[in-house]
């Protein structure tokens, strides 16, 4: 499978989720610093939860000179719901006291200055510069893994290596949006215990739905 496979489900999934990385974002955010705090919170839960919880983080501590010098049983308190709260806690409390110390509160824009970043590995950091800087970044979760081994995209279950395929066979401009419009497809439609096949909008590109539904 090459470079007409992933067009023709590229071109598929733009019809079907619109919009370029920002508007396809389902976290809520207003500054890059947070977009990078709500994607470190987001491991192991549900983009919801992350929401409810940085409604009032962000309330209380906005920017990373406020929430480096919080304090971390309050932070912890208010990331509850998200799962592995205090480990988190201290995450972006140190995260935001790097960020003071190491960049002038200023979110780096580099790659390799983002995954230095405490919590902060090659997904988050492509997050971060698709959606908020409108970068080249194409992030790897466990949807776009997932389909990219369905769809025939890629055969590899190593996060980087699957980038890596991905980014090789689509234009810069694509690699947020794409990537986001796989984890909403893998939600909605591409699940991992229950595929929805016969409802698929992909399935006459897709490598793994039954013969009936291509």
């Amino acid at each position: 499978m090459g470079r007409q496979h992933i067009e023709q489900i590229a071109k598929q999934l733009e019809i079907l989720y619109p919009g370029d990385a920002k508007a396809l974002c389902a976290l809520h955010f207003e500054t890059p610093f947070q977009l990078l705090v709500a994607t470190v919170l987001s491991a192991q839960t549900t983009d919801a939860a992350v929401n409810a919880a940085t409604h009032v983080l962000f309330a209380r501590y906005p920017t990373p000179q406020e929430l480096a010098i919080a304090d971390i049983a309050n932070v912890a308190e208010i990331v509850y719901s998200t799962g592995f709260y205090r480990t988190k806690a201290n995450r972006i409390v140190e995260l935001a006291g790097q960020i003071v110390d190491r960049y002038q509160g200023e979110v780096p824009e580099q790659l390799e200055e983002l995954t230095t970043l405490p919590g902060v590995g090659r997904k988050t950091a492509n997050v971060v510069r698709s959606v908020c800087f409108g970068l080249p970044g194409l992030p790897v979760d466990t949807h776009v893994a997932r389909l990219s081994n369905r769809l025939g995209l890629s055969s590899s279950q190593n996060a980087e290596v699957i980038e890596q395929e991905l980014c090789g066979l689509l234009p810069e401009s694509r690699w947020g949006s794409f990537s986001l419009q796989l984890i909403l497809h893998g939600r909605r439609i591409c699940r991992a215990r229950t595929p929805s096949c016969f409802r698929c909008e992909l399935a006459p590109s897709c490598d793994s739905a039954p013969a009936s539904v291509r």
